[in-house]
């Protein structure tokens, strides 16, 4: 089963190491690349031109490009549209205290399906494998926080990416101060390689500021009233506080009682041994 909503990838000098590429190719499910004209003779021998889109600017960071692919998949017609980073070597379900790499893209269609329950789920997306610890008691997902490196995002919101360094958030927090809601789901997951350890994309630009102070002041002064600027882990980090939101709530669709089946949907979802080709379970 694949995604009903188009995939887009914005990548850059990463074309010896494609690692959402290869996710996507592994899986079986449909995407497109933007890339700078410049690299389109090294992209294209890793994918099919027809897979390929080429922006009209170059050098000029990603929140340019995924603003061009938002007025992009606006244009041709998408109610919703993926976005995700070029540096994700993995999608996964959690189930059952088990983090199982998925082999098609079944779980993208459930979370479609999810955020089309609700006429304000605006962004939803997937957590940080590492962030999401099989050993603890986690709910399927999480309201109104941020959403990195993966993004479903409802095409029609009255916003666009602002920020250089942290637009992800800085778009997440302006769809919940316009009281709208965002998902983040546990039950799915992206492994995402660490920033700044896989050369390319916007490594270059990070390698230049102080200790990454730059990215947490960029996003202070977009939201004083929530971003507070602390030293962790050898490096500055942004601290949003979120607890504002708790005051979104999701409101369901006019049809919700007809387009949500009755009882438990899995997607014929099974759990299978990749060695052995056994399954383990259903």
């Amino acid at each position: 089963m694949n995604p009903k909503y188009p995939i887009f990838i914005p990548t850059k000098g990463r074309y010896k190491t494609p690692l959402t590429i290869n996710t996507f190719k592994d899986i079986g499910v449909p995407f497109r690349i933007v890339i700078e004209k410049q690299e389109f003779g090294q992209y294209s021998k890793i994918v099919d031109a027809n897979q390929i889109i080429v922006v009209p600017h170059r050098d000029e960071g990603l929140t340019v490009t995924r603003n061009w692919i938002w007025d992009f998949a606006q244009s041709e017609g998408h109610e919703r549209f993926w976005t995700f980073d070029d540096n994700i070597s993995g999608l996964f379900r959690l189930n059952d205290n088990l983090k199982t790499p998925v082999g098609d893209g079944t779980i993208l269609k459930a979370i479609e399906d999810f955020t089309e329950r609700y006429e304000n789920a605006d962004i939803t997306g997937m957590h940080y494998f590492m962030f999401a610890s099989r050993k603890s008691k986690l709910p399927p997902y999480y309201l109104n926080t941020r959403i990195y490196s993966n993004m479903l995002i409802r095409t029609a919101i009255p916003f666009r990416n602002e920020c250089f360094y942290n637009d992800d958030t800085d778009l997440c927090l302006r769809v919940l101060k316009s009281g709208r809601c965002t998902i983040l789901f546990n039950a799915f997951l992206i492994f995402k390689e660490t920033t700044m350890t896989v050369k390319g994309g916007m490594t270059e630009y990070y390698e230049k500021t102080d200790k990454r102070r730059e990215f947490a002041e960029e996003l202070q002064r977009a939201h004083p009233d929530l971003v507070e600027i602390v030293w962790k882990f050898g490096r500055w980090h942004h601290q949003v506080d979120y607890r504002l939101f708790k005051r979104n709530k999701l409101k369901r669709v006019s049809n919700y009682d007809q387009i949500v089946e009755k009882g438990i949907n899995n997607y014929g979802m099974i759990l299978k041994n990749i060695e052995t080709g056994e399954i383990l379970k259903s």
